[in-house]
C-alpha cells in the first residue's frame, strides 16, 4: 500500500511538473504543438544517433569474431564499450518517445475541451476535422516509433548475452561460440535499422504537417 501511494505521489507531482511547464512556456508564446514538434525532433534525432550506434557495435562485434591472434581482452573491453553505448541510446530513443506521448495527450485533451468554446459551428466542425487528422497522423506516427523503440531490446539482450560470454571465457573458444551468433545479431541490426529509418521519415512527415497547418 505505501508503494502504491508514494507512485502515486510521484505520478502527481510530475503531472504538475509537466502542466506548469506547459503554463509557463505558453506564457512566453510556445504552445503545446510547437513543444510536440520540438519533441518529435528530439525523438527523431535520438533514433538516429541509436542506429549509428548499433551499427558502431556491430562493427566491434565483427572484430571480435575476426580475432587472429593479440589481445583479446582489449577486443572485449572494446565490444562492452559499444554494447553500453547502445544501451544508453537505446534510453535516450525511450525517454524522448516518452516525452512525445506526454506533450501530444496534453495538446488532445486541452484541443478538444476548446472545442466547447466555439459559437461559430462551422468554425468548429473545421477545428475538430483538423484534430481528428492531427490524431490520426500522430497516432501512425508513434506506431512507427513504438516498432522502431521494440526492436532494440532483442538486439540489446543478444548482445549483452555475447559479451558475458567472451568476458567468462577469454580464448579462441569463445571466438568461435560468437561467430555462429554475428549472423543472427547482423540481421536484427539490419532490421532494427530498417525500422529507425522508417521511423524518422515518419517523423519527417509529421513535422512538415504540423508546421504546414
Amino acid at each position: 500500500m505505501l508503494k502504491k501511494i508514494v507512485l502515486m505521489s510521484l505520478i502527481v507531482l510530475l503531472t504538475g511538473c509537466q502542466t506548469a511547464y506547459y503554463s509557463a512556456m505558453e506564457k512566453v508564446g510556445v504552445h503545446k504543438r510547437d513543444i510536440l514538434v520540438d519533441r518529435v525532433e528530439e525523438a527523431r534525432d535520438s533514433q538516429d544517433d541509436a542506429q549509428q550506434q548499433f551499427k558502431d557495435a556491430l562493427e566491434q562485434y565483427r572484430a571480435v569474431v575476426q580475432f587472429n591472434g593479440g589481445e583479446l581482452e582489449t577486443l572485449y573491453d572494446r565490444l562492452k564499450s559499444e554494447y553500453d553505448d547502445s544501451v544508453d541510446a537505446a534510453d535516450q530513443v525511450s525517454a524522448r518517445i516518452k516525452s512525445v506521448e506526454q506533450v501530444a495527450e496534453a495538446l488532445f485533451e486541452e484541443w478538444q475541451e476548446e472545442l466547447d468554446q466555439y459559437q461559430n459551428a462551422g468554425l468548429r466542425a473545421q477545428s475538430a476535422k483538423q484534430l481528428k487528422e492531427t490524431q490520426t497522423r500522430y497516432a501512425e506516427l508513434l506506431k512507427v516509433m513504438k516498432r522502431a523503440e521494440q526492436r532494440m531490446q532483442p538486439v540489446l539482450t543478444a548482445l549483452n548475452d555475447n559479451v558475458l560470454y567472451l568476458k567468462h571465457n577469454l580464448n579462441a573458444r569463445a571466438v568461435g561460440a560468437l561467430k555462429g551468433e554475428f549472423a543472427g545479431i547482423s540481421q536484427n541490426i539490419d532490421r532494427l535499422i530498417r525500422e529507425m529509418q522508417k521511423s524518422i521519415k515518419e517523423s519527417d512527415t509529421f513535422i512538415r504537417s504540423m508546421e504546414a497547418q
